[in-house]
């Protein structure tokens, strides 16, 4: 359940909460591999718009499988991983390879006639097995060039692979970068 706020009330004792984000609560469906994202009342449009894109991915192993969908919901594979995000603030290395496995996880997205869009750390997981796989591809059709996959990896290039560069970087700090870049306040990634 939840409410006009969009505040979870209650849910089922088989699901466990897994993520929060900006339309949507995620579960991890208990006793399988498996998540469901319910989206909030306001965003149920999206739904549809994400289980499409899924099935355009569908057997490209770096996105997850969808399973089932529904007017407010999907069922997708659980990633059992960490984001990029939370590899930042626990000293996890992010290694040129992972860039390079990313790199062509979009032109996968790409060659399928999608326009891979709001890729960002909190979207790309490094699985426990050290696998990429990429989220929330709602956007994914949108029209507009994305330029944030760019120069997320114009920085890693410029400063994370320098031996001077924290591999452990705070969450509040790696959220304050995040607004001055959506504010426009950091021109040196400006393209």
């Amino acid at each position: 359940m939840i409410n006009k706020k969009n505040r979870l009330i209650s849910y089922d004792d088989t699901l466990q909460l897994v993520g929060t984000g900006r339309s949507a609560f995620v579960f991890r469906i208990k006793s399988t591999n498996k998540a469901m994202k319910i989206f909030f009342p306001n965003f149920t449009h999206i739904a549809n718009e994400e289980e499409e894109i899924y099935e355009m991915l569908q057997y490209i192993s770096y996105y997850p499988s969808i399973y089932e969908a529904g007017a407010n919901y999907i069922v997708i594979d659980f990633i059992d991983g960490q984001t990029l995000f939370e590899c930042m603030t626990y000293g996890k290395v992010i290694t040129s390879v992972h860039i390079k496995e990313i790199d062509l996880a979009l032109s996968l997205a790409s060659a399928r006639g999608l326009n891979p869009s709001d890729i960002h750390l909190r979207n790309i997981f490094l699985t426990s097995i050290g696998e990429i796989k990429i989220i929330d591809v709602a956007r994914f059709r949108q029209t507009k060039d994305c330029v944030q996959w760019h120069n997320l990896k114009k920085a890693y290039q410029r400063h994370y692979v320098k031996a001077y560069f924290p591999k452990k970087i705070s969450a509040p700090l790696l959220n304050m970068i995040a607004i001055l870049y959506k504010k426009g306040l950091i021109p040196f990634y400006k393209t």
